[in-house]
């Protein structure tokens, strides 16, 4: 392809790409399936378009191309940018100094008349173009300046016309009705009946105005990284289901959950990107690249970088307070890509706002419902711009829906549309067990129930004991998740306790070290496939030594009290009474299997270190079947 397609700029470059043939008939059309980002290279994810697409294929071929400056299509590399954070530094100018003139010619228009030689080299009448997030906007650009040649649309995840906002007022507009759309079908019964007011008063006290009852100084945490950890569970589910019990206790002065639930939202930061400096599907100098030139950001271009950031920093100081609640006119511009662009060189004017009219084609816009990313705000405006347009808002998911949704409502509806058959929109409906928000750790042994059988201390230590293992079961899949793949063999992957202490998985076994969820209540020792040794310590708590044997019971004695319990029942129980309040014996019993809990545990962390970085979002896929009621682990663990 010429660098610059309207001839402006001598050179060439090669897009790489990937061909599957239809399996029936020659195809006059094909489907083009563009990444997200942008930035984000598409062939290292073809087999999962090929998975998702499933029957659409075949009468037509599938065509995954990186588009140039990403993966095998040219990627910009930078070496100002291997290890940097644009917000703290004008590196950014000196990575653009080192494309040199051509950074000019890696944005969306070349993307487009990219698509359309590729379409004109294979012959093909019509596309129809597949789309995530960033993709989307390229998806409707081609729609725009090519509509004779688009088959159909499929819009996951849409970045409005004209869009991204670059200071992300739709996200912050979507906050209050994700957090309450977390706690939908009394899903925070027993943590909290207000999580946005929850979340305001934190963000009060961080920054200094201290609500009542909560001490002078507040915890050492920027606000700007609370909005982060929500952002991340766009991706991660399991971490976001831990938001709101932290922001809860958090707000009655508690701190322990919400500084565990950053620590895993921000692990892997400065120190793994001196590693691993350059994500193989992530293009960082490309994402800068088209970002910041394609962005309506509110300064002149010809301004200095300090004028432009003095300039973007009184348009948000007009910005209205309750367009930002629960969060504040501060946070705004460490979320968004401001600070970074401010210091690139521009190589052209600011681009239009993208608008309508669009094609009357075969459309559906698929949208997660708890999309922090690329709001269901942003949806409705697309639909409302292409005749005919099918919205779907699909329940419990975030961005990317066809990756990340836990059932199939999207996926049914994208294949209806090609099968002709009316489109169904998703039914409400609860959460899987493991994306529901998880219970308010109890801060001292004194306000944990006795287990079933047992009385006082012993009992008490013993309902500890399982919640502390149902804790560590979530934070073990959380965490391998993370690192993904081999590394979390490699790294040996590290779970810090909720009071204290830790534990490790070096797969084959979870070896914890004085790890402590309840207050004064300490475990130590493995847990292996088979067998278990644990020793429980700490101030509070009954001591004992308890074994697991063969057939998943835990025996021994706590305070010179024999034990002799279904490890199963007893974490089911505690985790009941924990999220009810009620008794464990009033908390129903976990359903026998052939397979001990303490093994569960270790075949899901197993599990989850098989999964490869690459898969992303189908490796979470795998983990809800994993858990999910039915199979041998979710049982095992429920």
């Amino acid at each position: 392809m010429p660098l610059s397609p309207t001839g402006a700029a001598p050179g060439t470059l090669t897009l790489t790409l990937r061909r599957r043939r239809a399996v029936l008939g020659e195809p006059r059309s094909a489907v083009i399936a563009l990444a997200g980002g942008p930035g984000q290279a598409a062939i290292p994810f073809a087999e999962r378009f090929v998975e998702i697409l499933g029957p659409i294929l075949r009468r037509r071929d599938l065509i995954v191309f990186d588009q140039r400056g990403t993966g095998l299509s040219g990627a910009l590399r930078c070496k100002a940018l291997e290890s940097f954070r644009p917000s703290k530094t004008p590196v950014i100018t000196r990575c653009a100094q080192q494309i040199g003139p051509a950074r000019g010619f890696y944005t969306s228009p070349e993307t487009v008349a990219d698509i359309e030689a590729i379409r004109v080299a294979g012959g093909y009448e019509k596309l129809v173009l597949y789309g995530t997030s960033y993709g989307t906007k390229v998806a409707l650009q081609y729609a725009q300046e090519h509509p004779s040649h688009v088959e159909a649309l499929v819009l996951d995840s849409v970045v409005p016309l004209g869009g991204p906002d670059p200071l992300r007022l739709d996200t912050f507009a979507a906050v209050p009705r994700v957090l309450r759309a977390l706690c939908a079908f009394h899903g925070c019964r027993r943590i909290t009946r207000h999580p946005v007011a929850d979340l305001r008063r934190v963000v009060a006290w961080i920054e200094g105005r201290r609500p009542r009852g909560l001490r002078r100084h507040p915890p050492p945490i920027p606000s700007p990284a609370l909005l982060a950890t929500l952002l991340a569970g766009d991706l991660d589910p399991i971490l976001r289901a831990e938001f709101p019990a932290a922001i809860k206790a958090a707000s009655e002065g508690d701190v322990a959950l919400l500084g565990r639930l950053l620590e895993h939202a921000f692990s892997g930061g400065e120190e793994e990107k001196r590693e691993r400096p350059h994500d193989p599907a992530l293009d960082v100098p490309l994402h800068y690249a088209t970002a910041c030139e394609e962005q309506q950001f509110p300064w002149r271009r010809a301004s200095s970088p300090r004028k432009r950031l003095a300039e973007a920093a009184a348009k948000i100081r007009s910005l209205p307070a309750r367009a930002l609640a629960p969060f504040t006119r501060r946070d705004v511009m460490p979320l968004s890509e401001i600070q970074a662009c401010a210091f690139w060189p521009f190589t052209r004017p600011a681009p239009p706002l993208v608008s309508g009219p669009l094609p009357a084609a075969p459309t559906i816009v698929l949208s997660g419902a708890e999309d922090l990313r690329t709001p269901v705000s942003g949806a409705r405006s697309v639909v409302a711009a292409i005749p005919g347009a099918h919205l779907v808002i699909v329940p419990n998911t975030g961005h990317s829906v066809l990756t990340s949704e836990p059932g199939e409502c999207g996926l049914r509806a994208l294949r209806a549309l090609f099968a002709h058959r009316p489109i169904q929109g998703c039914a409400p409906q609860p959460p899987p067990l493991f994306l529901k928000p998880t219970p308010l750790a109890p801060r001292r042994l004194s306000q944990v129930v006795p287990a079933v059988g047992f009385r006082g201390r012993p009992g008490r230590t013993l309902t500890a004991l399982g919640l502390t293992l149902a804790d560590l079961g979530r934070q073990l899949s959380l965490a391998i998740l993370e690192a993904g793949g081999d590394d979390a063999l490699r790294h040996r992957v590290r779970i810090p306790g909720l009071r204290g202490g830790s534990a490790r998985f070096t797969g084959r076994r979870v070896i914890l070290r004085r790890y402590s969820y309840v207050r004064g209540v300490r475990i130590s020792g493995w847990i292996g496939f088979e067998r278990a040794q644990l020793t429980i310590g700490g101030h509070a708590a009954a001591h004992g030594r308890l074994g697991l044997t063969a057939n998943g019971r835990l025996v021994g004695h706590v305070d010179d009290v024999h034990v002799d319990v279904c490890l199963r029942r007893l974490v089911r129980q505690s985790a009941h009474a924990a999220r009810s309040g009620r008794s464990p014996a009033q908390a129903p019993a976990a359903r026998l299997s052939s397979e001990s809990g303490a093994r569960a545990l270790v075949e899901l962390a197993t599990l989850a270190a098989q999964l490869q970085p690459s898969e992303g979002l189908a490796s979470l896929q795998a983990l809800t079947y994993a858990l999910s009621p039915g199979h041998a682990i979710g049982e095992a663990l429920r």
